[in-house]
């Protein structure tokens, strides 16, 4: 089984890399000034990003565990197609989460929403294009099955490191602190922090 084992391998440390990507979305400090209609918003998105959060997780968790020497290629590519489907639908329901909410109420409140969802959908389908690449291997043969495995890992790599710059944005400033208050943003962050690499 070494022929798919460190290209799984690879797989995780790559896909380990995209799980940071939502939780920049709770890793912010809290600050008291009041603003109860960011607030109101800040909770509305943080209750669902941890939802949302825990799926990416268990779908990081699912690929890490399939990189064990003894998993077969059949078992790598059902536990890998299910992670990036998950994975998708997470990042989808983070958009649709925001969208929902409405725009923030800061300065260009609605530009910002509008681009951070456009880029959570840019990422969800994304996923939804590497669980077609997973799918489309074949898992007769070893060296082609880790050969294919390769490239996914490669476009993973793309993936993890294309950035959350709209989601940065968004979060920036009094968005930042209001989401810094809410406990599930905090819990967000604390349970769905990426595996190292």
């Amino acid at each position: 089984m070494e022929g798919t084992n460190p290209v799984n391998k690879k797989l995780a440390a790559a896909l380990s890399g995209g799980a940071v990507l939502v939780l920049a979305l709770s890793g912010c400090s809290s600050d008291d000034e009041g603003n109860e209609k960011l607030d109101a918003w800040a909770k509305q998105v943080c209750d669902s990003v941890q939802v949302q959060a825990q799926k990416i997780k268990a779908a990081n968790a699912s690929i890490q565990k399939e990189t064990s020497d003894n998993s077969t290629p059949e078992e790598v590519q059902k536990a890998d197609s299910k992670a990036f489907q998950d994975m998708s639908d997470a990042y989808k329901a983070i958009g649709t989460a925001i969208t929902k909410a409405g725009a923030p109420n800061v300065e260009n409140g609605e530009k910002k929403q509008q681009d951070a969802v456009k880029e959570l959908n840019a990422i969800s389908a994304s996923y939804a294009s590497l669980k077609k690449q997973v799918d489309g291997l074949d898992t007769k043969d070893q060296a082609e099955f880790a050969d294919g495995l390769k490239d996914v890992a490669t476009e993973l790599d793309k993936l993890s490191k294309s950035g959350n710059d709209a989601l940065k944005t968004l979060e920036e400033g009094e968005v930042g602190q209001a989401m810094g208050k809410q406990e599930s943003c905090k819990s967000a962050s604390a349970t769905g922090s990426p595996a190292a690499a």
